[in-house]
């Protein structure tokens, strides 16, 4: 984007009087639309993976904090003061961030040069070699991640009281909540901001996220207590892991979060994979509108939509269009207004295309105001589309001033319309009620989906209608197709990543209570359990877990994606159900497959030696 914007303002500085620049979003906003709502996508998966990311840097932060208790406890016996054990923290943690930059570096620069082969069809062009701004990007994101979730539990180490050497029950003072979740905040909203520079969306995923938060662990304290009452009707198996779950209260809520954010961001990113982008691809179906016939005169319309319809064609929808000039806005001259922007000048200073209506289209809808009623018809009323209205800065109420042919034209801003450009159907940016343009001259436009053999009526239809000029759009429909594909082709590159923070965050939940189970298991053992009943109830405790965290996640991504299909991507959004099937599945298979992976090595451990270490 900062290339295209310097080459954008070294060519406006170079244009002659009388020439115009153009960009895509002028030129055609149905491949704008296409790129943006792409971008979007990909700077969705791109938060996610920073997100989960995060979560798995504080709950690793939080094990090592708790392994490395005793050591320091045992430094500070022997003189180390609190000033050495903060910079020895604080050098690790550097030294740390270092290596998983140079090592993200390189996997990043990897995986750039496979994503520009995917899209190698789609850019025409040689693209430049990479620069080193997104390895500083890396280096930033994975220092600022680190202070922010790492740091906080990482400074707890300096005041262990030496006494712990003794009673090892002594635990250093928490820290307050303010410095621990305003530092992990501030740290993720900065990178989030910094790297997808997108308000609205990091504003709607990280509410999200913080409402899933409180959401997840709210009722995992509620399930958790559930299930730790049906531990009298079940097997030893079951009632041994249940009773863990009941036991660990906090640490199970806690376990419950994080593999429900896991499991719901990677159910989430399903549902943009899958959903979203066949929604995204259904918006141009193939009865697509693929010509535009424009300059009808108002005399022809009518013998125009009956040639049409007199050769096997739907009737075609028709749509006044008047040429005018903004003059003024709230009787200020455009001439005096300050405009940013090249797209804001072009409105102020060419012609647009003036339409009326009497009812909102289909791919319209009102954002503010209201749509006029039958009574109004005639009156000096406006919409405007929200493409308009942000580049000029409108407000309602606002009287725009246009000079129709030299005829003087004043109307009131009613309402703010979104429209859907990428549907390749006639849209306007403003648009009047019936009866305001009676008596202005203007022409007629429609447009039609023809099939390769019903192309050839368009030859005796401008030999019948010679003002007729026509436009095949069809170049331009195939490039948005391509968009589209390629776009959902990068997303499920870029998903790859977000799996594997997803897994990552899974394994530290999972490792967070390694050292209680060591010592459970030994406890157990030593008392005649045998190995095997105890893996079982390990294997219960850990699909209990899965279970209600993919409960959780199926929850929390149904009500996320139907947030993002409406707020942020302009989609409809449908409910799949098979994602809670696919949530409780993946809940059971994969926290309680790795769960019970992992505790493996845990209890194959000697009980002596894990009693004599505690």
């Amino acid at each position: 984007p900062a290339a295209i914007r310097e080459f954008k303002a070294l060519l406006a500085g170079r244009k002659a009087a009388g020439e115009r620049l153009i960009d895509v979003a002028e030129a055609s906003p149905q491949i704008q639309s296409s790129t943006e709502r792409a971008g979007r996508f990909l700077n969705l998966s791109a938060m996610v993976t920073v997100l989960l990311a995060a979560v798995a840097v504080a709950m690793a932060a939080r094990r090592y904090t708790r392994r490395h208790l005793d050591n320091v406890a045992l430094m500070k016996c022997m003189g180390a003061p609190q000033a050495l054990v903060l910079r020895m923290t604080v050098i690790e943690l550097g030294l740390l961030a270092l290596l998983a930059a140079i090592a993200g570096s390189a996997l990043g620069w990897a995986a750039q040069a496979v994503l520009a082969w995917l899209l190698g069809d789609l850019v025409r062009a040689d693209l430049p070699p990479p620069t080193l701004a997104p390895a500083l990007m890396g280096v930033v994101t994975a220092f600022a991640i680190l202070v922010g979730f790492a740091l906080p539990p990482l400074l707890q180490l300096r005041r262990v009281p030496p006494a712990r050497v003794l009673r090892r029950n002594l635990e250093p003072p928490p820290l307050r909540y303010s410095l621990s979740w305003g530092l992990a905040l501030v740290a993720l909203l900065g990178v989030l901001f910094w790297l997808v520079r997108d308000a609205r969306l990091v504003t709607f995923v990280t509410a999200g996220i913080a409402a899933t938060l409180a959401v997840l662990y709210g009722a995992g304290m509620l399930l958790v207590r559930a299930t730790g009452r049906l531990r009298g009707a079940v097997g030893v198996a079951w009632r041994y892991g249940l009773a863990n779950l009941a036991r660990r209260g906090r640490e199970s809520v806690v376990q419950v979060v994080a593999f429900g954010l896991g499991l719901m961001v990677l159910l989430l990113l399903a549902v943009v994979r899958d959903d979203l982008l066949e929604t995204w691809r259904a918006s141009l179906p193939p009865d697509t509108p693929n010509y535009f016939l424009i300059n009808i005169r108002e005399d022809e319309a009518a013998s125009v939509a009956d040639f049409i319809v007199g050769r096997g064609l739907p009737r075609p929808q028709l749509f006044p269009m008047i040429r005018a000039r903004l003059t003024a806005i709230n009787g200020r001259s455009v001439e005096k207004l300050a405009l940013a922007g090249d797209r804001a000048r072009g409105f102020a200073e060419r012609e647009q295309n003036l339409s009326w209506a009497a009812s909102l289209q289909a791919d319209n809808r009102i954002v503010a105001g209201r749509w006029w009623t039958e009574a109004e018809h005639g009156r000096p009323l406006v919409s405007v589309s929200t493409d308009y209205q942000e580049e000029l800065g409108l407000a309602l109420g606002d009287r725009l001033a246009f000079d129709v042919a030299g005829e003087p034209l004043e109307a009131t801003v009613t309402s703010f319309r979104e429209v859907q450009w990428d549907g390749f159907r006639p849209n306007f940016f403003l648009v009047f009620p019936p009866g305001t343009l009676d008596g202005m001259v203007g022409t007629w436009l429609t447009s039609l989906r023809l099939g390769t053999e019903e192309r050839r009526l368009l030859v005796e239809l401008v030999r019948r209608f010679p003002s007729v000029s026509i436009f095949d759009i069809d170049a331009i429909l195939a490039q948005v197709r391509e968009v589209m594909d390629r776009a959902a082709l990068a997303v499920q590159y870029v998903f790859l990543f977000t799996l594997a923070a997803g897994i990552t965050v899974l394994l530290a939940a999972i490792q967070s209570t390694r050292d209680e189970r060591r010592y459970e298991s030994a406890m157990l053992r030593t008392l005649g359990a045998s190995r095997r009943v105890v893996l079982a109830g390990v294997a219960a405790e850990f699909i209990a877990l899965g279970l209600l965290a993919g409960l959780l996640a199926a929850l929390g991504a149904s009500l996320a994606g139907w947030l993002l299909a409406t707020q942020v991507f302009s989609l409809d959004f449908t409910l799949n159900p098979w994602l809670w099937v696919l949530g409780l599945v993946a809940g059971a298979v994969i926290v309680g497959g790795a769960g019970t992976f992992a505790a493996r090595g845990v209890i194959s451990h000697p009980p002596a030696s894990i009693l004599r270490d505690n």
